[in-house]
């Protein structure tokens, strides 16, 4: 089983900037585990769960309209660990941000989500 676990979410203001990151361990630890790709989505209240920046294992990205120019998405392959630099944020960005992590082992897919962790941007 693979364990996904964020961290660096908090309050900041507004224009501010936070790191999230997210380390996936567990079965990630075993030969055989591969990272395809690992993302971020956020899910505000009353609203559904919305793709925030994925990224592959060989780096290739992809940003919501919302986070383009705004947030950064970087993978720490050796590490099984993602990030996302969030800058100028606005209150709008406010939400639970979850880890999405898609991998195999060996023939077995996975695809992992982790707990989710608050961003809470004030004005």
């Amino acid at each position: 089983q693979v364990q996904v676990v964020e961290s660096g979410g908090g309050l900041v203001q507004a224009g501010g900037s936070l790191r999230l990151s997210c380390l996936a361990s567990g079965l990630a630890s075993e030969i055989g585990f591969n990272i395809i790709a690992m993302g971020w989505y956020r899910q505000a209240p009353g609203k559904q769960r919305e793709l925030v920046a994925t990224i592959t294992s060989g780096g290739t990205t992809n940003y919501a309209d919302s986070a383009k120019g705004r947030f950064t998405i970087s993978i720490d392959n050796g590490k099984n660990t993602v990030y996302l630099e969030m800058n100028s944020l606005k209150p709008e960005d406010t939400a639970v941000y979850y880890c999405n992590v898609r991998s195999y082992y060996y023939t077995l897919m996975n695809n992992d989500w982790g707990q989710g962790s608050q961003v809470t941007v004030s004005s």
